[in-house]
């Protein structure tokens, strides 16, 4: 493919979906039949902007033939979900899950508020009876004792407060008439000189890029609190923080490299002051000097139950940034399995994996064309299903590896073989056009069929590759609220912080407290950052004495 076709088609890829506003067509040609003799007003020319948008928007789509009714339905208005029961909306499943519906009376679980122990965050404040001791005479019936119930009553109170909270403390200050010396009261125990404790850089950075809150928000809403924090303020604080979370993110790449299965995956980022030398330093080859893209990847890694999540923000690919990570990988180990999609991105660099290829983008080629194609999509969503039954069964099961293998292998095998066999037989006897879409998933799904099967002959592969388009969601929220990063210096503070937020999420660890320890030992992390893990730190809190912690935390 030429340099001005890659161009062409990487501009079309791109082009962002136009805005979505309600406008009647008789409003539109009053409109247009305004123009002829009168000066449109901002309002109506913002409607015609948007409608030629549209229209400029869909004539691309249309002329390059890849483009279905409902796919082009998705692409303006977006998709609710890809679940087999929505798609497959007006067929009647024959699925497990449908043979055994829950009756219509039984309530989901999870459905209700939330129980006083879900406020783990919460301050507890003891209420002692007003009255009543134990061993005093029951004031009832006058005769027996009371004593103590082990369960107290419990009630939640929830108030409103400003994130970043503000304590203003005026110190007495007393002069001598005669010297003329000054004597300030001494401040608080526990309150240090600094302005900012690290409890406010956690509540910012996770703000920033936990949540997707862009600075100038959290200016507001600080403004309208009474407690204002500038928005360069705030950058400065995520700034100085990310240079003491650096050892951490370092030790997550190294034990990342360790990992017995990745995934890995990328999504386009915007940088604004990106140079032609910031791209040469960056990259190591002409290939990725010439790139005009700018991506985020993200890569997962597992390994003895934990997992850990990584973002890269810069010119090169989901595939690079993995060969980067696994470049620290001990000679010992053999190779890692890998999940990715079949981009060609994704598996570029320098390094040796077992790669596996994520079912559900081949599953979601299916979705796009089931509309057109009801009966064949019906047989491929079903099978897919039943094989994720499989999965879902070996995870309530608490299957080890090898028994997950052997499980799927006599489950799940059989049926993904007739699937192949059928998907083969539908093209080789043109029951189904090979260039129609429907014969362009097929072929798709042969093509990297030994892939997308790779759990059927190795111990651990997984499924799909959604764990890692869950942490990308992360980088795509910054992305949407936000809009870009002006550096890739704040790219990297970026980076840092969203890979510490979710790996602490993925091992069910709150991110703000971890954030806060890590804060506020900044010489212990530089010295041991394997001690400062997710899975870790809590122990490694434990084992430093009491002397320590509170003169680190009083700054």
């Amino acid at each position: 493919m030429s340099q001005s076709k890659r161009r062409r088609v990487k501009e079309r890829r791109t082009q962002a979906t136009p805005q979505v506003i309600e406008l009647r067509m008789d409003e539109l040609a009053k409109i247009v039949e305004r123009t002829r003799s009168a000066t449109l007003s901002v309002e109506e020319h913002a409607q015609l902007k948007t409608a030629i948008d549209t229209l400029t928007f869909v004539t691309a789509e249309l002329k390059a033939k890849k483009t279905s009714l409902e796919r082009l339905r998705q692409m303006l208005f977006g998709s609710t979900t890809e679940k087999t029961r929505r798609v497959l909306k007006n067929a009647k499943s024959s699925s497990k899950s449908a043979r055994e519906a829950k009756p219509a009376g039984e309530k989901k679980p999870g459905h209700g508020q939330n129980a006083a122990a879900a406020y783990t965050g919460a301050k507890k404040v003891k209420v002692p009876h007003a009255s009543l001791c134990a061993g005093e005479c029951c004031p009832e019936c006058l005769k027996g004792k009371v004593y103590p119930v082990a369960q107290p009553a419990v009630m939640v109170r929830i108030t409103g407060v400003a994130p970043l909270a503000a304590t203003v403390y005026e110190r007495d200050r007393w002069r001598c008439n005669l010297c003329g010396e000054v004597f300030t009261a001494a401040a608080p125990a526990g309150v240090g000189e600094k302005k900012y404790d690290e409890t406010a850089t956690a509540m910012v950075g996770l703000f920033k890029y936990g949540v997707g809150l862009p600075f100038n928000r959290v200016e507001k809403l600080q403004a309208g609190m009474g407690i204002p924090l500038p928005a360069t303020t705030q950058w400065g604080l995520v700034q100085q923080g990310a240079g003491v979370l650096a050892p951490v993110y370092q030790e997550l790449n190294c034990q990342a490299a360790q990992g017995e299965v990745l995934y890995n995956d990328d999504t386009t980022m915007k940088v604004l002051a990106l140079t032609k030398e910031q791209r040469a330093a960056a990259a190591a080859d002409e290939e990725v000097d010439e790139r005009t893209g700018v991506f985020t990847s993200g890569i997962v890694s597992t390994r003895d139950e934990h997992h850990i999540a990584l973002f890269f923000t810069g010119v090169r690919h989901a595939g690079e940034n993995l060969a980067a990570v696994l470049a620290r990988r001990s000679s010992e180990l053999g190779a890692p399995i890998q999940m990715c999609d079949a981009l060609s991105h994704n598996t570029c660099g320098d390094f040796e994996t077992i790669v596996a290829n994520c079912i559900a983008h081949a599953r979601r080629k299916f979705v796009e064309v089931a509309e057109d194609f009801p009966d064949e999509c019906r047989h491929v969503l079903e099978t897919l299903r039943a094989v994720y039954e499989h999965e879902a069964t070996a995870r309530e099961r608490k299957l080890s590896a090898e028994e997950r293998l052997a499980f799927h292998q006599s489950e799940s095998g059989p049926l993904l073989a007739d699937l192949e066999g059928w998907m083969k037989a539908q093209l080789e006897e043109c029951k189904v056009e090979p260039n129609s879409e429907l014969g362009k998933a097929m072929s798709y799904s042969l093509k990297h069929w030994p892939k997308l099967t790779l759990f059927l002959r190795v111990a651990g592969a997984p499924l799909d590759n959604n764990i890692c388009e869950r942490i990308l969601k992360k980088a795509i929220l910054h992305r949407k609220n936000a809009l870009f990063y002006k550096t890739l210096n704040g790219a990297g503070v970026g980076d840092i912080f969203m890979s510490l937020i979710h790996t602490a999420e993925l091992n069910d660890v709150e991110p703000f407290d971890y954030l806060v320890a890590l804060l506020r030992h900044p010489e212990q992390i530089a010295m041991a950052p394997a001690d400062w893990m997710p899975w870790s730190y809590s122990e490694t809190l434990a084992r430093l004495s009491p002397a320590t912690t509170m003169a680190t935390a009083s700054g």
